[in-house]
């Protein structure tokens, strides 16, 4: 069977398994992201997935007042972040609700993270790592640039560092994850996820 089947395969019983387990933390962030946004505790957004398709992602939300169209993806100093977002962003529990986009088939465990629609149209074919492999909640450029927020704080103009430097070193970091990607590999980078989360859940 090759392995992108039984990535698939895994997903969706691994993201099963982990959504019923982790159903009262869930219901627990849920109410507290409701009661800290003062608004429904889920956040959806477009983003890119494989080939091309937009799909919606699900998070807990962390911000007041954010809307579908704004920019929560890279949210720097904004002071509508709450505290209790900061905890769950900090921990990455505002992204337990992709469990759900796993289970629906629209993302993986392990892949580039989604962009949003201007971003992805901008790959051009020879990197085109979106009609490769599905998008996921972490990979080897989410892990490089894990303390993204901090590096964007320490420049002028972020939104020319995050073209000019960020995005194109994700963009070759992805695409090298997608002409290697394995059980192994992907091994690799879950474990690597989980010991920064835990590293930095004691810096709180």
């Amino acid at each position: 069977m090759p392995y992108s089947k039984l990535k698939h395969i895994l997903d969706f019983v691994i993201a099963s398994l982990s959504l019923l387990t982790l159903m009262p933390i869930f219901l627990i962030v849920y109410v507290g992201a409701s009661l800290s946004s003062k608004s429904h505790g889920i956040y959806k957004q477009e983003r890119i997935g494989l080939c091309g398709r937009p799909f919606v992602i699900f998070k807990f939300k962390s911000m007041r007042d954010v809307t579908q169209n704004s920019d929560y993806h890279t949210a720097i100093d904004n002071p509508r972040i709450t505290n209790f977002g900061k905890i769950i962003r900090r921990t990455k529990l505002d992204e337990i609700p992709q469990l759900l986009n796993i289970i629906k088939g629209e993302m993986s465990f392990v892949g580039p993270r989604p962009d949003v629609p201007g971003y992805a149209d901008r790959l051009n074919q020879e990197s085109n790592y979106v009609c490769k492999v599905k998008p996921g909640i972490t990979c080897s450029a989410s892990l490089f640039f894990r303390d993204e927020e901090l590096l964007l704080r320490s420049v002028l103009d972020r939104q020319k560092f995050n073209d000019e430097v960020i995005w194109p070193k994700k963009v070759e970091l992805n695409n090298n994850y997608a002409e290697i990607y394995s059980f192994k590999e992907d091994l690799r980078l879950i474990f690597q996820t989980l010991g920064i989360i835990k590293s930095k859940r004691f810096k709180i």
